[in-house]
């Protein structure tokens, strides 16, 4: 059983957020609480229903003692809790601690890594497998900034989706996605094992990240690309560094300065967010490890074999024999759906364990 002090303490937070909204609160507190309300209102509907059906099964058991009522009684009995278990469930699940970044949209990295061309080429595929998965869940994504390898590959890309809850459900693909396919350049059949890393970054609001324009260094120049193109003949690329942290970011996308600066200032926010997250959850005495892992990009995460037709997440011990359907992006929900549910699962379990 859920205590009772649990649910009111929830209840009462949703209330006293109500009445700070409707007092006209107003700038970065109102986002806050906007925030704040739209995670709560879930939690506390589910825990109203929870606490009905278990009035409704303390009134049912109360008919027992009748001897009219005693046969019905027991047929209620059985489906109310039947449901109150369902809803007992699923209300745990709605209180655990939630990752502040969940409800985010996110910037994907995408990065070939060990493989020369064949690892741009899978990068590639991974793209569009992120793109199609996207473009099912109903978000938007647009390409930040990507660059081109010679067959047709890419060295590196970046994604940005936008959409409710995003981060929650992309932030597992963090890590080293490794290949196993003969290359279209091995003449001899030879399977290769080829890698790309991803990093998936929450993306961050103004009221995340505040940066100082005297933090900033800010370069221009002519950007890289294939002869008699435009980003050959102005400067449009861009470059900022945040110099506190060292952290750098290019993009040179767009044909627009004005525009290659805005996407290179959201990734750098989305950065500097991520770093500031890192650190607090390192400081945080007895931080958990999960299974599902910890975003890390140098861990390996999932091997894709095209000659055995299989996928398989490492993490959850998750092999599916519908490669094809994954790497178009089409299936690629069930995978992601599953590292959701083995992380749920093993935070509910640390929470009944009293960890």
């Amino acid at each position: 059983m859920i205590p009772s002090s649990t649910l009111e303490r929830v209840i009462d937070r949703f209330r006293q957020v109500e009445a700070e909204l409707s007092s006209g609160t107003a700038g970065n507190s109102f986002v806050k609480l906007s925030k704040e309300h739209a995670e709560l209102a879930p939690i506390v509907g589910a825990a109203e229903s929870y606490r009905a059906t278990q009035k409704q099964l303390d009134e049912t058991e109360a008919m027992l003692d009748d001897p009219e009522m005693r046969a019905m009684a027991e047929e209620e009995r059985a489906t109310l809790k039947a449901r109150l278990t369902e809803q007992e469930q699923d209300l745990k699940l709605k209180l655990l601690p939630k990752d502040a970044a969940d409800n985010s949209s996110a910037i994907v990295e995408i990065r070939a890594g060990t493989g020369g061309d064949e690892a741009a080429l899978f990068a590639a595929d991974l793209l569009g497998m992120y793109q199609r998965y996207c473009q099912l869940q109903g978000w938007k994504t647009e390409i930040m900034d990507k660059s081109e390898s010679d067959l047709g590959g890419i060295k590196d890309a970046t994604l940005e989706v936008n959409g409710t809850g995003v981060y929650a459900k992309l932030k597992f693909e963090s890590g080293v996605h490794r290949v196993q396919r003969v290359p279209v350049t091995e003449a001899g059949g030879r399977i290769h094992t080829s890698a790309a890393t991803v990093a998936v970054l929450p993306e961050a609001e103004d009221v995340d990240v505040v940066i100082n324009d005297k933090d900033l260094r800010i370069d221009v120049y002519r950007a890289q690309g294939a002869g008699g193109q435009h980003v050959n003949k102005t400067e449009s690329a861009v470059r900022i560094t945040h110099l506190p942290t060292g952290i750098a970011v290019a993009q040179q996308t767009e044909k627009s300065q004005h525009k290659n600066k805005a996407h290179a200032m959201k990734l750098l926010k989305a950065k500097l967010y991520e770093m500031e997250r890192a650190r607090v959850d390192s400081a945080r005495a007895g931080a958990r490890k999960s299974m599902v892992g910890s975003g890390d990009r140098s861990e390996r995460i999932r091997t894709y074999n095209f000659p055995q037709g299989r996928v398989t997440d490492h993490r959850i011990n998750l092999t599916l024999y519908k490669l094809d359907r994954i790497i178009s992006g089409d299936d690629l929900g069930e995978i992601v759906d599953a590292l959701v549910t083995a992380d749920q699962a093993e935070r509910l379990a640390e929470l009944e364990a009293g960890n």
